[in-house]
């Protein structure tokens, strides 16, 4: 690896830190979302500093060059997002689901009380 990528490597990863704490800071972003990225981060400056480490990893899955191996962990990443958001988003229906229903009971108590008070 050239030390230009390295550099524009590094800077990839200080902007991801910069974007994400700027974003828990200005509550866009939750904590409990925010050390996914972080730790994203992280791993792209352990990867540019420790080369070796991306080659023997290359290696052992039986890869031919680096860049697949950073195209296959981005694709599982990118798998295990989409899982975690579809069991987020799974959880939010079957809360929102109750809460409608708790609403239409509570609505019919209403009308059952305002009705029996008019008479």
């Amino acid at each position: 690896m050239t030390i230009r990528q390295k550099i524009v490597a590094i800077l990839i990863a200080v902007a991801i830190f910069t974007i994400i704490i700027e974003l828990v800071r200005r509550r866009r972003l939750r904590e409990e979302y925010s050390w996914l990225w972080l730790v994203t981060g992280f791993i792209i400056i352990l990867m540019t500093v420790k080369y070796e480490l991306l080659l023997g990893i290359t290696n052992l899955i039986g890869a031919v060059l680096p860049v697949s191996t950073l195209f296959f962990f981005s694709i599982i990443f990118l798998i295990l997002l989409c899982l975690q958001f579809s069991v987020r988003i799974s959880r939010l229906t079957d809360r929102l689901k109750n809460v409608t229903q708790e609403l239409t009971i509570l609505k019919a108590e209403m009308d059952e009380i305002k009705s029996t008070m008019a008479k």
